[in-house]
Formats: structure tokens, C-alpha cells, sequence
């Protein structure tokens, strides 16, 4: 066994997933998480220095994946993270499906010149800063931003076994009401543009949060800039977790 201090070190250095979390959800969720993974076989941790991310989808699912993604899915309000997390499989599964999106971030990383690309447990999370989509106070998106957009939506489509999951997000300047507006209307767009490329409109959800979900002080410029965000989660379907279930994946 570890002692919770170690267990915190190890925890945050090798595993995305949880900073993502405490990031973007707040202590209490953090606590919740960390509360159900001491829970877990913590003799197993030290091991998991030397694990790349396909094997980290397969770590979390052996220890606490499901209770970890049940809590976050329901506490974080299904932000891009807690898509992600309550959509996990874990175990030889979960190791199948982070083998697949480890291929899959790769290429959107070398392809997107103005977004974040975070691989998360078994899924992806691309962050989009607004003003590099939009002008300011609008939801037409900018001509010359919307090849990231193209090299995404064919990078969909070849992996087209998952789901997407797009948020708009606002700083806390103007009405909570008009944020949350403009937001929805960003998060859309963003959408639409991805179907008129050919991506399977089943595969698409989309929600504007507003200024609800900031990750940065809406007290400074640079703050308000980090939270006016397009997220994108990128997230196993029924199709990829019965091919992984069944070993087909990747074959």
C-alpha cells in the first residue's frame, strides 16, 4: 500500500483524466473521485509510472472506472470531461478503446493548428478558443478558421465509431440568459458545420453552459479569453464498446 500522499503525486502526474477533473469540476467533485479510488486495489498504483494512455483506459476501468464515471456523469452537470469519464468501459475493453483514441488524438493534434487536444481516460477533449472561431459577440463562424473544422470532420469520420459531444461556453460578461444563448448558438454552429461535411448527425449533441463553467478568474482579460471556449468530447459509442468487448477492435 501507498500512503494518500503518494497516491495524490502518482495520481496527478500519470493519469489525465484527474487533473481534467479537478480542473474543470471543482474540489468537491475531486474529492469524490479520489474518495472512490482509495477505495480501490492502491497496490497497484505505483505500476501505473510506466503506463502510455491506451493502457490508462484499462487501469481506471479495473479499479473504479464505473463508480468514478457514474459520480462525474452525474455531479459535473455532463460537461465534455464527465461525458468522457461516464462513458468508460475500463478493464481489456477500455484498454482496446484508448489504444484507438491514442490514434485518433494523434492525428487531430498534428491536423488542428488552433484547438487543445487532451486525451481523457477513454475519450478525447479538444478545446476551441472562441475568438479563433467566432468575432466577438457573434456565432457565424470566421472563414479562416474553419479548416481546423474541415481536418476534424475528416478525422470523424474515419474513426466514425464514437460520439460527439459539443459545448459552447461564455465569460460572465453580460446576462447569465444572453450568454447562455450565445453560447448554444456557437456550439451549434460548430455542429452544423461538422454535418454539412458529411459527419453522421446521430453522432452529434450539442449544449451551451454559458458563463456556467469557467475554468479561469472571469476577473481578468486573460481569464474571460480562457473561458470562451468551444469544447468537444469525443467518446466511445454502443458500436466501439461491443467490438472492444469482443476483441474485434482494431482488427
Amino acid at each position: 500500500m501507498v500512503s494518500l500522499l503518494n497516491f495524490m503525486q502518482q495520481y496527478q502526474q500519470n493519469f489525465t483524466t484527474m487533473r481534467m477533473i479537478q480542473h474543470t469540476s471543482g474540489k468537491k467533485l475531486f474529492s469524490w473521485v479520489a474518495a472512490i479510488a482509495l477505495l480501490t486495489n492502491l497496490s497497484l498504483l505505483p505500476s501505473c509510472k510506466t503506463m502510455d494512455n491506451t493502457q490508462k483506459g484499462g487501469a481506471i476501468g479495473a479499479g473504479a472506472g464505473g463508480a468514478i464515471g457514474g459520480v462525474i456523469g452525474n455531479q459535473s452537470g455532463n460537461t465534455a470531461v464527465g461525458a468522457i469519464i461516464g462513458a468508460t468501459v475500463g478493464g481489456a475493453a477500455g484498454a482496446l478503446i484508448g489504444r484507438q483514441m491514442d490514434k485518433q488524438a494523434e492525428e487531430l493534434e498534428e491536423d488542428l493548428e488552433g484547438a487543445e487536444v487532451t486525451r481523457v481516460g477513454e475519450g478525447i477533449k479538444v478545446t476551441f478558443d472562441s475568438g479563433l472561431l467566432f468575432d466577438f459577440d457573434s456565432y457565424e463562424l470566421r472563414s479562416n478558421t474553419k479548416e481546423d473544422l474541415d481536418e476534424m470532420a475528416a478525422t470523424l469520420k474515419k474513426y466514425d465509431d464514437t460520439n460527439i459531444l459539443i459545448e459552447g461556453h461564455t465569460d460572465a460578461q453580460g446576462s447569465d440568459d444572453y450568454n447562455e444563448e450565445l453560447s448554444k448558438e456557437r456550439a451549434d454552429q460548430v455542429s452544423q458545420y461538422l454535418l454539412s461535411l458529411g459527419v453522421d448527425p446521430s453522432r452529434l449533441q450539442t449544449i451551451g453552459y454559458g458563463e456556467d463553467q469557467p475554468i479561469a478568474d472571469n476577473d481578468s482579460a486573460s481569464g474571460r479569453q480562457e473561458n470562451r471556449r468551444v469544447e468537444v468530447a469525443i467518446y466511445a459509442n454502443d458500436d466501439m464498446k461491443e467490438a472492444a468487448e469482443d476483441g474485434r477492435l482494431g482488427e
